[in-house]
């Protein structure tokens, strides 16, 4: 695993004279792919009343899904646009909206789930109205109705921004109803129910909470946010035993103003993430070149 190059690239400026490189199997023809700096994704997507919270790509690069907010953060819903020919189309709701709020979503590394929080009712036991897990199945080229994901231990919990590995085990941050003592968990997955979720245990100082994780399919990084004065991206290492460690931030040309929601595109090329001014609320989706960098096993 090649975490030096990872821990380099993500940890130091990008390099503005870097050549910007080619990307033929990539399908995002309506857009200049990033060489040295980030650059924001789609800005024409986000209405001068709304605000944007997260953008992933699907794993076959057809499609982008984002999620939109009031600037009272009262209603959250998520849209999609397509590759049609090589075009995008117009943005529309994507399959799971509904009238309840939708927001965290990402793909299972096959592209055939896709999870999200919502909080739409349900109807189990001990389970208290806020944001909680979602899932949906591809089945013949056709979505499935989103089923409640069941974290027994949680229940009481707000749960969000679900993300699954190769390995079956899904990782989400949790809080309090009132988002106080949110940090990162992961529980092991069969079906739509989850054994009991534990902390992960990552190497970070012990005031800072963590959020929004991205962890690769093998689960050999972690992406997150460190809850501070703002929120700033971080990257650490499993080593092996279940430990993450080896914690550093992405650095000043990432953390410039407060950013979360990263997740890594399926081919390890590119990082997209959110950041803004949280006063401001002049929020961004960006997107940022890593093919060199991202370590493999």
């Amino acid at each position: 695993m090649n975490i030096l190059k990872l821990t380099l690239l993500l940890t130091t400026s990008f390099l503005s004279c870097q050549p910007q490189a080619d990307f033929p199997d990539w399908k995002l023809l309506t857009e200049d792919v990033p060489a040295g700096i980030p650059m924001e994704f789609k800005a024409d997507l986000i209405p001068s009343d709304k605000l944007i919270h997260r953008g992933i790509v699907s794993p076959d690069l057809s499609a982008y899904y984002y999620t939109l907010s009031d600037t009272n953060f009262e209603q959250f819903d998520v849209y999609v646009i397509e590759q049609e020919s090589g075009n995008w189309s117009e943005p529309k709701p994507a399959f799971f909206n509904s009238r309840y709020n939708e927001h965290g979503m990402s793909f299972s590394p096959d592209g055939n789930s896709i999870y999200f929080s919502s909080t739409r009712p349900v109807t189990l036991e001990g389970v208290l109205p806020t944001w909680h897990i979602w899932k949906a199945d591809k089945v013949d080229g056709e979505w499935t109705e989103p089923i409640y994901v069941d974290i027994p231990n949680l229940r009481d919990k707000l749960a969000s921004h679900p993300i699954l590995t190769n390995s079956g085990i899904l990782y989400f941050h949790a809080s309090n109803l009132d988002y106080s003592e949110m940090d990162i968990y992961q529980a092991k997955l069969v079906g739509s129910t989850c054994g009991n979720a534990e902390k992960v245990p990552i190497s970070l100082s012990p005031n800072m909470g963590t959020c929004t994780p991205y962890v690769s399919p093998n689960e050999d990084f972690i992406l997150f946010a460190a809850i501070g004065d703002q929120l700033d991206l971080y990257v650490s290492f499993n080593d092996g035993q279940g430990n993450w460690t080896k914690t550093k931030s992405l650095g000043d040309t990432i953390n410039s103003l407060g950013q979360g929601n990263p997740y890594v595109t399926a081919d390890r090329k590119f990082l997209f993430f959110t950041t803004g001014d949280h006063k401001r609320k002049g929020w961004k989706v960006k997107w940022a070149n890593i093919e060199t960098g991202l370590p493999s096993r």
